[in-house]
């Protein structure tokens, strides 16, 4: 499989990686099968899927302790992403950039990982109440100490942002990168980036191209809805976070269904190609720093994922594409 570089560091991972938070956070609920999961994550790697992303708040901790289990026997094959800033209450969800906190948050990360080192270390979310460079510190230290290899940054979803002419999309991201670039070189940033979500390709991807920075393009298959799997008005679990999200009401996923269609019409003229491989070989030809991490809990759709590495559009494919209607959400 092609292999991509994260980042100053040079980490060589598989042109695509394992997002793990559907094997125990934030998806229904009652898919989740440990057994299952597993298999998805031997499958990952032995389809060259090495980068397995997750973080300590899934579950919460839960979704580490998985991967554990896979580590203790294959770390040697794996490139080991975890992410440290958020704690998960019952009702709600709070920063903590505290460099205590973030000592004490990698060395529980590294017990449940059953490794003893982590190769990119994320902050989730930077804390309102702390300086990031104190935070980001703390993470450098932990470079210095060995126990991690590389620092990455999560953006805040463009969605997520208030925007002014001032102040265009991940504006605020690319502020914290610059001030925590003073401080420690970031490897990577992990943002949003699929065909329904291109915001990423404005600023963010160009300002991390610009340095050498690798790209972790999480949820490149816009939460399943590429997939063409996907039946509008059936409706999810209250746990689900798309029982929640503008874009998966039923009448915005009918809406919607003239990107998937789009998606078909390009996987039609790769033969046995399907739309969620067509949406993941769009966000390989962004760049050859971007890695698309799609998350899924089960061994067919790894090994379907997996092949999209093998798909290479033509400018013909990409321009199509690229003419398709912007997704639409119910709270726009």
């Amino acid at each position: 499989m092609e292999r991509r570089t994260i980042g100053a560091a040079a980490l060589e991972v598989g042109a695509i990686g394992l997002g793990c938070m559907p094997m125990s956070w934030a998806y229904t609920a009652s898919e989740q099968h440990g057994e299952s999961s597993l298999r998805a994550v031997h499958a990952a790697l032995d389809h060259g899927m090495t980068l397995l992303d997750t973080a300590d708040m899934y579950g919460p901790f839960t979704n580490e302790l998985l991967l554990g289990r896979v580590l203790g026997r294959r770390r040697a094959e794996a490139f080991v992403s975890t992410k440290c800033g958020l704690l998960v209450g019952e009702q709600h969800i709070v920063a903590d950039g505290r460099p205590s906190y973030v000592k004490r948050a990698c060395d529980a990360s590294l017990r449940r990982l059953q490794t003893d080192v982590i190769d990119l270390y994320q902050l989730h979310r930077a804390d309102p109440e702390v300086p990031v460079e104190e935070t980001w510190g703390a993470m450098a230290e932990l470079v210095a100490a060995g126990k991690v290899r590389s620092l990455g940054l999560c953006a805040v979803g463009a969605r997520a942002q208030r925007r002014t002419p001032d102040a265009p999309l991940y504006a605020e991201t690319i502020r914290q990168l610059e001030r925590v670039q003073q401080v420690f070189p970031v490897s990577c940033v992990q943002a949003e980036l699929s065909v329904w979500s291109p915001e990423a390709l404005v600023s963010l991807l160009p300002w991390c191209e610009a340095r050498g920075i690798g790209f972790l393009a999480a949820m490149p298959l816009g939460n399943g809805f590429l997939t063409g799997t996907l039946t509008p008005g059936g409706g999810f679990e209250p746990d689900d976070i798309r029982a929640r999200h503008p874009r998966f009401t039923a009448e915005m996923m009918a809406a919607n269904q003239p990107i998937v269609a789009g998606l078909r019409r390009v996987a039609r003229r790769h033969g046995d190609a399907t739309p969620a491989q067509v949406a993941l070989a769009w966000v390989l030809a962004q760049g050859r720093h971007v890695v698309p991490v799609p998350g899924t809990k089960k061994e067919r759709w790894v090994v379907e994922n997996a092949a999209a590495a093998r798909l290479e559009l033509t400018g013909e494919d990409l321009a199509e594409i690229a003419a398709l209607p912007p997704a639409r959400g119910s709270w726009e």
